[in-house]
């Protein structure tokens, strides 16, 4: 998963980074508020780990800030020194979702990020098969269906087309398409996600009058939404796709 670490100690944030990504997530250091807020325009990440004090802002404004501005709904973690209960209140009451105490234990700290991730994401519990009306994703075998008939798919189309039905409703930017896809270090030209991006729409056939809509997000990156049919009967345009 994709981790924004909201850190001003560069040792503190570099030993969660470890930790993180040694437990196979993908992590994005910021040290001051600023730097961070700009990302989150442009950004989309799966999991938040926010410390209380940092140069520019404190913990808790920034949740409030996240919450009543952003899009994203994704879990907060707060990572702090602040043991009183009425700081654990007020980290609580202003958006974040659960709280650490440093120093930080490298088992309770990917034991919490998991649990979060689990109750925000649930389909994660049954990787092995995800199902969404009549799709069915089976990623161990990069294998895809509608209504029990096999989608000819590439690799990274299915794993594009899974990502997509992952985050239904959920922008995702460009960065965190071609990160979690083609991996961080890949040179993937813009054109080059377009025309996956147009595969996958017209291979699940993901059209409005069918219940789904793939539109591109202006400066961003792409949204998945489910909608109401606009037309009534089954989908059988999408038989065309199937080998």
């Amino acid at each position: 998963m994709r981790i924004s670490i909201l850190e001003d100690d560069l040792t503190q944030a570099e030993m969660l980074r470890w930790i993180l990504e040694s437990a196979g997530h993908k992590c994005h250091l910021f040290h001051k508020f600023k730097a961070f807020q700009n990302a989150m325009h442009r950004e989309s990440f799966d999991l938040i780990l926010l410390d209380w004090i940092l140069p520019d802002g404190n913990g808790p404004s920034i949740v409030e800030w996240m919450r009543s501005t952003l899009k994203s709904n994704a879990p907060i973690l707060f990572i702090t020194s602040k043991t009183d209960e009425e700081n654990i209140v007020e980290a609580l009451n202003s958006g974040a979702d659960d709280y650490m105490l440093k120093p930080i234990r490298r088992a309770e700290l990917i034991a919490r990020t998991s649990a979060l991730l689990r109750r925000a994401y649930p389909e994660l519990t049954t990787p092995e098969h995800f199902v969404i009306d009549q799709f069915e994703f089976y990623p161990k075998f990069y294998s895809v269906t509608f209504a029990e008939k096999r989608i000819s798919m590439t690799q990274k189309e299915f794993e594009l087309g899974l990502l997509l039905f992952r985050n239904l409703g959920k922008p995702l930017s460009r960065s965190h398409i071609q990160e979690t896809v083609w991996g961080r270090d890949t040179h993937l030209p813009s054109r080059s996600m377009d025309t996956h991006i147009s595969r996958v729409r017209s291979k699940l056939d993901l059209r409005p009058e069918l219940g789904f809509k793939l539109t591109p997000v202006y400066g961003y990156g792409y949204k998945l939404e489910k909608i109401e049919k606009l037309l009534t009967g089954q989908a059988t345009s999408a038989l065309n796709n199937y080998a």
